[in-house]
């Protein structure tokens, strides 16, 4: 098949439709696993509660996402719509991994400043959001951002929701004009064209921060 350039022009609108779609999704499940993460981070510490957050997050970690993206979906009520279900299952999926960071910054942090906390009397409240927290999130957001690209390379895997991101819309494409190439490739170069500039940036607070 040779490569059609008047019909490649002519399909990237509809390609960045889908491209926003697969925007969307990243960042407000991002979004979800930086909070739900932090969470579980914190739950994990607390007696009795900790071993059951740990195994519930952990059974999560070690199942596919796709077998979890069906599963949900085939059991979701019909007025909770793909992109909803979507969102909600890669924040949850991609939470238990950004819990794991959170824990290693928490672990992190030097043993004199809970002594300190404790000598002082501090509230758990002011242990968490004035000493411990600031100090873990700052060594690991250079490892937090790169969850940022990997969720941002799983969205494809919407397409098995019927979620129209980028890939779902580059396969309608190539199924209604039998020209797949053109459509794939622009995808590929979408994907690429996000990617690259979010890693290089990773990259910049990685040594930013090894540095601090």
């Amino acid at each position: 098949m040779n490569w059609d350039t008047e019909f490649a022009i002519g399909i990237i609108p509809q390609l960045l439709q889908g491209l926003v779609v697969t925007i969307q999704a990243t960042v407000i499940g991002y979004v979800v696993a930086l909070i739900l993460g932090l969470l579980v981070a914190v739950l994990r510490r607390v007696d009795y509660v900790g071993p059951v957050v740990f195994a519930v997050f952990e059974f999560i970690r070690t199942t596919p996402l796709l077998v979890q993206l069906l599963f949900v979906f085939a059991l979701a009520p019909p007025s909770i719509t793909p992109l909803t279900i979507g969102i909600t299952v890669m924040g949850v999926h991609y939470a238990a991994y950004t819990a794991e960071v959170y824990r290693s910054g928490i672990e992190g942090v030097a043993k004199g400043q809970w002594e300190a906390c404790r000598a002082l009397s501090l509230p758990p409240i002011r242990v968490w959001g004035a000493v411990v927290l600031p100090q873990a999130i700052r060594k690991v957001i250079p490892a937090l951002g790169n969850y940022l690209i990997s969720m941002f390379k799983d969205t494809p895997y919407l397409f098995a929701i019927t979620v129209p991101e980028m890939m779902f819309v580059a396969k309608a494409i190539g199924t209604e004009s039998f020209r797949s190439m053109e459509a794939y490739t622009l995808a590929g170069l979408f994907f690429l064209a996000v990617s690259i500039p979010s890693a290089v940036i990773i990259r910049r607070l990685e040594r930013r921060y090894a540095a601090v």
